[in-house]
């Protein structure tokens, strides 16, 4: 059974509001975005050409722009270049899966909007200090899901797609998954990669991409690609 590697790429920086939870803002990449989804499809390149991969011809995107973008960056600057003379062909699949942590009916407020709601509202407590870094915390709202659940969510999709795959490919082959960094940290804890410890001090660099292996057990293990470490009392972005 040949191997599947999935290269987990967080979105390069974008236009977002400030003091407001980012998750599902519907802005674009900014020009320093830009180039680290330019950067991001290097690092692929370089690798595919390291390791002698193949690269899967779709490429999965979460749905939300800045994510696309970065997708679509990466896709067409890997259609300029070939490795060991195979040319890439990659399109790109958009899934509601990949999409970062739902604060829902409270989308796009600012925290003192979100936290003035709850208060107000008779049917709550007062939100935990903590609330949106807070792995399994979910707000009251409608459509709202914890960290915890994003991660199931994200690491459901990505083992469907790479088991999916590994019945059918017959030599080494990398698939690029595009995405909110939060979700795949916590998606990264749900497929045994880290620790529940390891989500809270782990981020993710813009545009570089983490390589994860799923093994014909179908267990999962980090061979390449360096996490950020977290800089203490910082709250979680995507």
């Amino acid at each position: 059974m040949a191997r599947i590697i999935a290269a987990l790429i967080r979105h390069g920086d974008y236009h977002q509001l400030k003091d407001t939870p980012s998750a599902w803002q519907p802005f674009p990449l900014n020009e320093a975005g830009k180039d680290h989804a330019r950067s991001a499809a290097q690092d692929i390149h370089n690798t595919l050409i390291q390791q002698n991969w193949l690269l899967h011809p779709a490429c999965d995107s979460s749905r939300l722009l800045r994510a696309w973008q970065t997708a679509e960056i990466i896709c067409e600057q890997l259609k300029n270049t070939q490795s060991h003379k195979r040319e890439h062909v990659i399109t790109i699949d958009s899934f509601d899966a990949l999409a970062e942590r739902s604060v829902g009916s409270a989308a796009n407020l600012t925290l003192a909007q979100i936290e003035e709601i709850i208060h107000s509202d008779p049917r709550f407590d007062s939100l935990p200090e903590d609330w949106k870094s807070n792995s399994h915390f979910c707000l009251p709202l409608q459509g709202a899901e914890s960290l915890m659940n994003s991660g199931k969510r994200v690491a459901d999709h990505i083992t469907k797609s790479l088991s999916d795959l590994q019945k059918s490919v017959k030599q080494p082959t990398l698939k690029l998954f595009v995405g909110h960094g939060a979700a795949f940290r916590h998606a990264a804890y749900h497929l045994g990669i880290l620790s529940f410890e390891q989500i809270a001090r782990l981020s993710m660099y813009h545009g570089q991409p983490v390589f994860i292996e799923r093994r014909e057990d179908g267990s999962w293990t980090h061979i390449a690609g360096q996490w950020k470490i977290r800089e203490k009392n910082t709250q979680y972005t995507d």
